[in-house]
């Protein structure tokens, strides 16, 4: 019989796997949130002064990460929070016949396509890549950046190339993709919410 199993080390029991993921899950965030906090201020003071000039959210990613774009999109959409209001915001990645129809034959993928035809200068693009490295999203990413949006990334690993695109803001997950999917759903509640304080204090966004 083998002694260890799908990767397991030697000796570790379900037990201490279980341990070991909560500790990460504990200590991870919580490192990460500390460090950042300062960065995330700022930018939601940016991302809230966007939607006061009447600016819009627009979310995009790939795979998994095309869920957490849809997910963001509704919280400013559709608070759940009594009494916050709605703010726009759209997911790229919603619409299967716009995507599979704009991706054939083109370079840099639907989301550029999208970017051009949907976005002002005066949006936020925020956009999710796993390790980073995600060509149409970062072709994406550029082209907001030369037509005078707000960028932000979410993505985990060394950050890739997206660590290093001049974004206004990055924000790079560390942990497995698992953990990183559980910071930037955290990140992005928070975004909404100190977005929404801000909004409390109006005339300071002018």
């Amino acid at each position: 019989m083998h002694s260890a199993s799908n990767g397991h080390k030697q000796g570790q029991t379900p037990h201490d796997l279980v341990a070991a993921h909560f500790e990460s899950s504990a200590t991870l965030p919580e490192r990460f949130f500390q460090e950042q906090a300062p960065n995330i201020a700022r930018a939601c003071w940016d991302m809230a002064r966007r939607f006061h000039q009447g600016g819009r959210l627009l979310a995009f990613g790939n795979g998994a990460w095309a869920s957490d774009a849809q997910h963001i999109a509704v919280e400013f959409v559709h608070p759940v929070i009594m009494g916050k209001r709605a703010l726009p915001a759209l997911a790229l990645t919603n619409d299967s016949a716009l995507l599979s129809g704009l991706a054939p034959g083109q370079e840099d993928g639907a989301f550029v396509r999208q970017l051009q035809t949907l976005a002002r200068a005066q949006d936020i693009a925020v956009a999710f890549s796993g390790a980073g490295r995600d060509a149409n999203v970062l072709a994406g990413l550029s082209l907001a950046q030369r037509m005078g949006l707000l960028t932000l990334g979410l993505c985990g690993g060394d950050g890739g190339q997206m660590a290093r695109a001049g974004l206004d803001h990055c924000f790079i997950a560390p942990g497995n993709a698992l953990l990183q999917q559980e910071i930037h759903e955290t990140l992005y509640h928070v975004l909404w919410e100190l977005v929404h304080v801000y909004f409390e204090h109006e005339g300071l966004l002018v």
